[in-house]
């Protein structure tokens, strides 16, 4: 390095890669920038600069000043092997700047310390890391050590483990290719040992995120779900909480989607049959959920994940992090995958909960593209990662759909009298289907998943002609011709 090179550096001022000190007597102020540096984007550090006027005046240096270089940075954990170079000033005769360079952290890595204690660079400020991605780090350091899906659960045993549901997620993974058939006849506590989920015979912490009843000792695993009045979270319309392990949380959440979000009708060309979606399209708000749950930081036991639905938008939110392979810009871009909990996720892998390739992102993009709606927008608040959907307007919808029969809000089709005609005919379409998909579907079955009355049901029936025949536990709905009911209904009207 010459003095040239040393100008150039210091024509920038001080920034988050470059810290400059008058001597070496901040030599312990120099090593917190040190510090820094190595547990964020690397960095120079030069002594014999003023840093208000930027003058290079260097220092003399002798052997006690390369003694004490020396033994500041032995107090650099884990150990470094830097280069120091004096370089001679000539403006300065006998006077030399000092200037060392230091790399910067790989995600991986042990976090560096100095006497202790760590650092890290906001801007051009050296600051002490917080707690929380002191940990991180160290957890990323020895996952095998600090992991908490890892870590035996806290009161949960092997019985607690809903094990219809593993059954499930095992067939699904026999049945996708994931996992060989003989998974079928093993039994559970082998494959979940084989999948890491158990420890010295007992449920791990990813176990019970996944598959356990008994959640009294994580009050984290819940979901707060929240419908707000307008753009704001001044006014609630709904607000729920809800607990459970994955499968409970990702049933909740998708089910409240499907209450509060516009639900459209169109008539495919290829089969002539009448195709339902929600305005924001299934796949994307599924996939995004199910990465939410699955790359969240489960050790952050005082926090929860999040759906919140606004007039405009929809958020998905999750205590976490990005790694640091991946920012809120890039994460459309194509890219590895680089999961929080290598071991739920692989999990959700092999029962074909989840995708391994870092294509998430792609998948949720591509089905909003297929729907004509925005992309969504990623972020990270500093504590949480959330997903952002764009709510389309009510001429956006019927612009991409034209065959649409239905789109306004399924809660506005309580209030019979004032829905519009044709909102009246795909109401009484979609109980008839439900009854066709199930002949013995009760009316209160059918009214909670349309979000009306039982009421309004019976009515719809009555005027469609169709009756129950039989017992009321073990009978069955018959459908007349329904033009004939109508027509009937027209000359007794």
């Amino acid at each position: 390095m010459t003095i040239d090179d040393i100008r150039a550096l210091v024509a920038a001022d001080e920034s988050r890669t470059l810290e400059l000190k008058k001597s070496t007597g901040e030599l312990k102020d120099g090593m917190h920038s040190a510090c820094a540096f190595l547990n964020t984007e690397g960095g120079w550090l030069i002594f014999g600069v003023t840093p208000k006027s930027l003058k290079i005046v260097g220092q003399e240096v002798t052997d006690r000043t390369q003694q004490e270089i020396a033994q500041a940075l032995a107090g650099l954990e884990p150990a470094v092997d830097v280069h120091v170079e004096y370089v001679d000033v000539p403006e300065y005769p006998e006077h030399k700047v000092i200037a060392i360079h230091f790399d910067g952290w790989v995600w991986g890595e042990r976090p560096h310390t100095f006497h202790g204690c760590p650092y890290y660079k906001v801007e051009s400020t050296t600051k002490v890391m917080p707690h929380d991605m002191y940990d991180e780090r160290i957890r990323a350091y020895k996952p095998k050590s600090y992991a908490w899906e890892l870590q035996p659960a806290d009161g949960v045993a092997m019985g607690d483990l809903n094990r219809q549901r593993i059954e499930g997620c095992i067939r699904m993974g026999v049945e996708g290719g994931r996992i060989p058939a003989s998974a079928l006849t093993a039994p559970i506590e082998e494959t979940l040992s084989k999948w890491k989920l158990v420890k010295n015979g007992m449920p791990t912490n990813g176990a019970a995120m996944l598959f356990s009843d008994k959640v009294d000792e994580y009050p984290n695993f819940q979901l707060r779900l929240a419908r707000f009045l307008g753009t704001e979270k001044d006014e609630f319309i709904d607000n729920q909480r809800v607990e459970g392990s994955f499968f409970d949380l990702l049933d909740a959440g998708m089910a409240f989607f499907f209450k509060h979000l516009n639900l459209s009708g169109r008539i495919t060309n290829h089969s002539l049959q009448r195709e339902e979606r929600l305005e924001v399209p299934y796949k994307a708000l599924r996939e995004a959920l199910i990465n939410s749950l699955c790359h969240r930081q489960w050790e952050r036991y005082n926090l929860t994940n999040s759906i919140a639905i606004y007039d405009d938008r929809i958020e998905i939110g999750n205590p976490g992090v990005f790694p640091p392979e991946i920012t809120p810009e890039t994460i459309k871009n194509p890219h590895d995958s680089y999961p929080y909990n290598p071991k739920i996720a692989e999990a959700l892998y092999r029962t074909t909960w989840l995708e391994n390739w870092g294509t998430g992102a792609k998948r949720i993009i591509e089905a909003c593209r297929e729907q004509g709606i925005e992309e969504p927008i990623w972020r990270w608040t500093g504590g949480f990662v959330y997903v952002t959907f764009k709510r389309p307007s009510k001429l956006s919808l019927e612009r991409h759909d034209p065959l649409n029969s239905e789109n306004v809000p399924q809660n506005v089709l309580q209030n019979n009298a004032d829905v519009p005609q044709k909102n009246k005919e795909a109401l009484q379409e979609k109980i008839i289907e439900h009854i066709r998909g199930n002949s013995t579907v009760s009316r209160k079955e059918i009214a909670d998943k349309l979000n009306i009355t039982s009421k309004t049901v019976g009515r719809y029936l009555a005027k469609m002609g169709v009756f129950w025949e039989g017992h009321p536990k073990t009978g069955h709905w018959i459908i007349p011709d329904i033009n004939q009911s109508e027509n009937n209904n027209e000359e007794h009207s």
